[in-house]
């Protein structure tokens, strides 16, 4: 229950094999997430965590549109999943349909993708809205890269909690 399929190049340029490391990370949450209902996505883990699947998958839909839309993009949007009253509300308000939610994270993936064909080089910059930092396509696809990293070690127990299954 790994990224299966295309496996990222092995020899490829430096933005070939960021951008197919990303997307084998995309392409493996949701394998994790794969043939189960609204409820066992919504399925907390382990308590004191709150964190399930459906607020995974919430999560990176806003880290998505903050990273690549807004920050590096500067597309004026509204954030998703959060607000200055209820910071957390990716991971705790499960409400909506999940089928909803993942097409909004296929929507913001596709915009993400978009914005990286059309960057001109991985030099080409964004500015961190908090403090006006610049920072370089690259490290946010680094940074992303570690994002789905770090949540696809979530994803594995949490999908092994609910039916057992195990990744690669």
């Amino acid at each position: 229950m790994g990224g299966e399929g295309v496996d990222p190049s092995c020899v490829a340029d430096e933005r070939r094999s960021l951008t197919e490391y990303l997307e084998w990370h995309r392409r493996t949450f949701e394998l994790k997430c794969a043939g189960l209902g609204q409820a066992q996505l919504s399925e907390l883990s382990v308590p004191p965590s709150g964190m399930s699947l459906h607020g995974l998958l919430r999560h990176l839909t806003s880290v998505e549109r903050w990273w690549f839309q807004q920050q590096f993009a500067g597309e004026d949007l509204p954030i998703l999943y959060y607000s200055d009253d209820d910071p957390n509300q990716d991971f705790e308000k499960l409400d909506g349909d999940v089928e909803e939610a993942f097409a909004l994270w296929r929507a913001e993936c596709e915009r993400s993708r978009e914005i990286v064909r059309a960057a001109e080089s991985l030099e080409q910059k964004g500015t961190r809205l908090g403090t006006g930092e610049p920072f370089t396509l690259r490290w946010l696809m680094l940074r992303m890269i570690a994002e789905y990293a770090r949540h696809l070690g979530h994803a594995d127990l949490l999908r092994e909690r609910i039916d057992g299954e195990v990744g690669e």
